[in-house]
């Protein structure tokens, strides 16, 4: 069926009432009751049931399975990284034997420079920068939002602007399938190549970060984040409830220990090598062919069993007490865990509602000239935004975007940048997107606290965005 202008409904519901009433799992599921009740006719007590059995099939995708318990098996890393003192130890490395980091703005740096280096998948990516740069942020008194902001800000739009992973596959494929069709000519991987000049979106958003953390320089709602952390030295906001439990973030060196950075930096090692092995097998020897999911899933795995084996060999705790700290961390991830379930869930519903399509179907046909790559950037940022998906984005509006191109005899590689860039740009800003979720944990943030305050700078970013679209679709 075609639900037409309900389909946005579902999505609006869920995203207002989360900003407004905090409580993001109920706001959650009364997006997906809402999208259930439209598709069932508006009889509630089938809508209760499809809603139900629509948060349980979500573990019949594997990717998405995978992505849960990578969340789980995230927490037992943390906590064993400084349990073993390897927190503590890098910490003194960069403060006190080398200073490298010695101000706030080196600690922001440091996990701005780590998420520049790690483009290879961007739940790494968020994961590594945040829960590194952390206990460096924290004592530097940095607030939890600012740290949330510049994950985020570092991880997609990276990926998209080095596409030499997950993201890459994902897009030539998608190109490839226009190609094929006669849509478009030329080959996909130098259509992906060229489009990233004109990913304006992910440029800028990358170079903003580096100014607001040079120049601290802060406005909005971030600005007052950060004047109540530096004031009063609470990162998080009174009241706020971190995504990720004190449970796991909040672990003392176990007793006896002496703090070695190594006791981190290996299980990292182990981490971030296993994904382009795990890509290159996935992808029977093209790594662009990978699967991202499974990769990060080994990876997670790999370096949860590295932390056993070296830990238990250096005799820094026993079987017994690996796996007392195994289950803590898993306990604290229960909050990030539950999130994703239900942010999958009503992933599903709206997709089911088909309201990225009718989104898309607004404007197909009807916008000719030089506004087009404009045009497809705007909408590229609001299915994302409703969708919480970028890459669910790139699928329904790559190939509309690539005929409207030909169509309007528009730039064809400013087209597929404005949906990559808008694709990008509305997750970021979406409460139930994924990677707006990891960077809210691997910040140990309040989630609806991260979306408030990195919303404005997103904004301010496509705007500048948008004036350049125009501008390139004038000029040709």
């Amino acid at each position: 069926m075609e639900y037409g202008i309900l389909s946005i409904l579902p999505p609006l519901i869920a995203i207002l009432l989360a900003i407004r009433s905090k409580q993001v799992f109920i706001s959650l599921f009364a997006g997906i009751f809402v999208a259930e009740l439209i598709m069932a006719s508006w009889s509630p007590l089938t809508a209760l049931n499809n809603s139900l059995n629509g948060i349980v099939a979500v573990f019949s995708e594997g990717w998405i399975t995978k992505t849960i318990i990578f969340s789980f098996i995230v927490g037992a890393i943390i906590t064993l990284i400084q349990a073993s003192g390897g927190v503590a130890g890098f910490i003194e490395f960069l403060t006190e034997k080398t200073k490298a980091v010695k101000s706030k703005r080196g600690a922001m740096m440091l996990s701005f420079i780590i998420g520049i280096i790690i483009f290879i998948e961007s739940s790494i990516t968020i994961l590594v920068s945040g829960v590194v740069a952390r206990p460096l942020t924290d004592s530097y008194k940095v607030s939890r939002e600012k740290l949330a902001f510049i994950c985020d800000s570092t991880a997609a739009p990276i990926c998209g602007l080095i596409p030499l992973n997950g993201w890459g596959a994902t897009l030539i494929g998608i190109l490839g399938v226009q190609v094929s069709a006669g849509v478009i000519s030329g080959n996909p991987v130098q259509i992906l190549v060229k489009s990233i000049p004109f990913q304006f979106y992910s440029i800028i958003a990358v170079l903003s970060v580096f100014y607001y953390i040079w120049t601290g320089k802060d406005w909005g709602p971030m600005k007052r984040a950060e004047e109540r952390a530096m004031t009063t030295g609470q990162v998080l906001r009174e009241g706020a409830t971190p995504l990720i439990s004190t449970e796991a973030t909040d672990v003392s060196v176990k007793e006896g220990i002496t703090p070695n950075m190594m006791h981190m930096i290996l299980p990292l090692i182990v981490l971030i090598g296993m994904m382009p092995i795990g890509l290159y097998v996935t992808g029977e020897g093209n790594m662009m062919n990978g699967s991202g999911s499974t990769s990060v899933f080994w990876a997670v795995l790999a370096s949860l069993a590295f932390c056993g084996i070296y830990y238990i060999a250096k005799k820094l705790m026993t079987l017994h007490e690996y796996m007392d700290y195994f289950y803590k961390g898993v306990g604290g991830m229960v909050p990030v865990a539950s999130l994703l379930i239900f942010a999958f869930a009503i992933g599903n519903s709206i997709s089911n509602l088909g309201t990225g399509e009718y989104m898309a179907s607004i404007v197909e046909g009807r916008v000719s000239g030089a506004l087009g790559p404009a045009i497809i950037f705007i909408l590229g940022c609001i299915i994302a935004f409703s969708t919480g998906t970028s890459w669910g984005t790139f699928a329904i509006l790559m190939p509309i975007a690539m005929q409207m191109a030909v169509a309007m005899d528009a730039n064809i590689y400013a087209s597929a940048g404005a949906v990559i860039s808008g694709a990008i740009m509305g997750d970021h800003c979406s409460p139930i997107s994924d990677t707006t979720i990891l960077a809210s944990m691997a910040s140990a943030s309040d989630h609806i606290d991260h979306v408030k305050t990195q919303v404005p700078y997103a904004l301010l970013s496509s705007a500048i965005a948008f004036v350049l679209y125009i501008i390139v679709g004038f000029i040709g």
